[in-house]
């Protein structure tokens, strides 16, 4: 390429691209001008776009709306009211740099139109591809409208980049439902006019009036509307507070988490934000909680003094950077963990929702064959009777500790179509039923006991309760440095692969802390000499795999106390009851008691419900007695 002279490019030219880092798409100008509207102090915003925000954006409020005297300048680059350019870390407001405006008039075609708190008229000014004209006076109320017509009228090549229309309101519908969120004081409406004609109604998309009560309340009825029902009620309070940084907001239940992070909304200072350090601590706070492919859901408000968070990171003011990082991930940490530790004996409501919608009879005419209403085959009688004794856990100190052997005589019930067994009364059973699981009524299909609470049922899934009843109580032994060991009587040698054995190798100390004992024996192979007591009788090579699987898929990335948690939890599926054990009723009413006193045993390792919760009040809706 020829060497060309350094130029300075034209004003035009200049805006045209500043422009683009601003308003990358029709959403991005809906969020500075709904920003500057809330800046300005604004109770009612109403939206009003078309064709997906490419022929008309309209954005009315009103605030304190702008003198006549400002209008022109306000269209200037770098005019702004909200800061004096004294001190850039001092910043209170959405907006602070005065390009909102001036970057969208630079590429297309916006009208401007104020009427200033206690001014007796409006006026009107009207600016095209950075080509601002003269104000004239108008008929508007106090307040402000922006009218942008035409988006990227004047840069072509930004407009064959968009997305469909369909798309591209659907972005502005999520940047108004976010900015909603942060301000359940203030007014939204959404209204999609393309089909109607810009000067009628059109189809409204999303409307929130403002709400009355304190903080919580009014943010918890808004965070109703925007994200549902469900989410209010399957939501914890989160409130905390450490070196002058808040955090407050709403965490689900970890039974509601969602297969991607798009429930995940996080606030500093009011202002939405994609921060990669808040993110990461929410993820980490549900990490005991949750599979890999599981999201958690939250709204998060993280308040700080200005000068301890910088916002002008990104154009867009989509990032931020804190003075001190480690801080505000500590408080978003231990805050959530320790509301989900208090949350007590919750289950997602949606679970139990879904479980009365399957026992409602269907109407209308069956379902075709081919859309896969197909039963699970079940296990044969044998294969159970020879699961059960294989998978019996050896027995640790009390029955709630871990189970004892049941009896020869009930080895018995093992004949051909027992899939269920009802138990007899206990003597306490009564006052059992006042218990938060109740008491054991029943096993059926060899993995769900039933329980009976003085107000309804209770189905617990044995397998996912007591595998989180052994991750729980194996941390807990690693925490006091006290895993009790049982030595192999013949050390198991385990074939690997040289990789999978050089991971084992490298993480031995670890493994050992946590009650394995492994050394290397070969190329290629491990000798296992000790397991956890916890575990019982297990299977050495199939855990040994196990673990080499789990530190493949963590890699090297993540801290040791994450590779030891994940590591402990796939220790505990291997020591936990599996499908097909028979219980007996001391041991179902051990395991619900365990569970009453373990903490996270709401959800299994990867987040699945351990138990489901069905009232007599909807039982007996079920049946027309209600």
């Amino acid at each position: 390429m020829p060497r060309r002279r350094i130029r300075l490019l034209d004003e035009a030219a200049q805006n045209r691209i500043a422009a683009g880092e601003v308003v990358e798409r029709p959403a991005s100008a809906v969020k500075e001008l709904v920003e500057n509207a809330l800046d300005a102090g604004a109770r009612r915003i109403e939206v009003s776009v078309a064709d997906g925000g490419k022929t008309l954006i309209r954005v009315r409020d009103d605030g304190h709306g702008i003198a006549q005297d400002e209008l022109a300048l306000a269209l200037e680059r770098h005019a702004t009211s909200k800061i004096d350019g004294s001190d850039l870390l001092n910043i209170s407001s959405f907006g602070f740099r005065g390009e909102a405006l001036p970057s969208i008039g630079a590429v297309a075609r916006l009208t401007l139109t104020s009427r200033a708190a206690g001014a007796d008229e409006a006026w009107r000014i009207v600016c095209v591809a950075g080509e601002i004209g003269r104000p004239q006076p108008a008929a508007h109320p106090p307040g402000t409208t922006v009218e942008v017509r035409d988006l990227f009228f004047a840069t072509p090549a930004r407009l064959k980049f968009l997305r469909t229309d369909r798309a591209e309101l659907q972005a502005i519908s999520e940047t108004v439902k976010k900015l909603a969120m942060a301000a359940p004081e203030v007014g939204f409406t959404l209204r999609d006019v393309g089909a109607a004609g810009p000067e009628q109604e059109g189809r409204l998309m999303f409307r929130a009036d403002p709400e009355q009560g304190d903080l919580f309340d009014a943010r918890l009825a808004r965070l109703s509307q925007v994200l549902g029902a469900e989410f209010a009620q399957n939501a914890l309070p989160i409130e905390a507070e450490r070196e002058g940084l808040r955090l407050t907001g709403f965490a689900a239940l970890p039974t509601f988490s969602r297969g991607s992070a798009a429930a995940q909304h996080l606030f500093v200072n009011g202002r939405p934000v994609r921060d990669k350090l808040l993110a990461g601590a929410l993820r980490a706070a549900y990490s005991d909680l949750l599979g890999r492919d599981r999201h958690p859901a939250a709204v998060l408000f993280l308040d700080c003094p200005p000068e301890r968070v910088d916002v002008n990171v990104h154009p867009a003011k989509t990032e931020v950077r804190f003075r001190e990082p480690g801080v505000a991930r500590g408080l978003i940490v231990s805050a959530l963990r320790h509301a989900l530790a208090e949350a007590g004996r919750r289950s997602s409501t949606t679970i139990s929702t879904a479980a009365l919608g399957a026992f409602r009879p269907e109407t209308g005419a069956p379902r075709p064959a081919y859309q896969g209403d197909y039963a699970r085959p079940r296990p044969s009688a044998g294969l159970l009777a020879r699961a059960w004794q294989a998978q019996a856990p050896a027995a640790q100190g009390d029955a709630a500790a871990a189970f004892a052997e049941a009896p020869a005589a009930f080895a018995q019930e093992t004949a051909p179509g027992w899939s269920a067994r009802v138990e007899p009364p206990a003597p306490d059973a009564e006052a059992a039923e006042d218990l938060p699981l109740g008491v054991a009524r029943a096993q059926f299909h060899e993995n769900y006991i039933l329980a009976q609470t003085r107000d309804g049922i209770v189905i617990v899934d044995q397998h996912a309760a007591h595998e989180r009843l052994v991750y729980e109580r194996l941390k807990r032994q690693m925490a006091e440095r006290a895993v009790p060991r049982q030595a192999l009587l013949i050390p198991e040698v385990v074939e690997l692969s040289p990789e999978d054995a050089e991971r084992v190798l490298d993480a031995a100390e670890q493994l050992a802390e946590a009650g394995l004992a492994v050394e290397p024996f070969g190329p290629g192979a491990v000798c296992v000499r000790e397991t956890p007591a916890a575990l019982g009788q297990v299977d050495a090579r199939a855990l040994v795999r196990d673990v080499a699987d789990e530190l493949a898929e963590m890699g090297d990335a993540r801290a040791v106390r994450a590779r030891i948690d994940a590591v402990l939890s796939r220790m505990a599926c291997h020591g936990s009851v599996r499908s097909g054990r028979r219980l007996t009723g001391e041991e179902m009413n051990a395991l619900l008691r365990e569970m009453e006193a373990t903490p996270h045993s709401d959800q299994c390792n990867h987040g699945r419900p351990t138990w489901v919760a069905l009232s007599l009040a909807d039982i007996e809706k079920l049946f027309g007695r209600r």
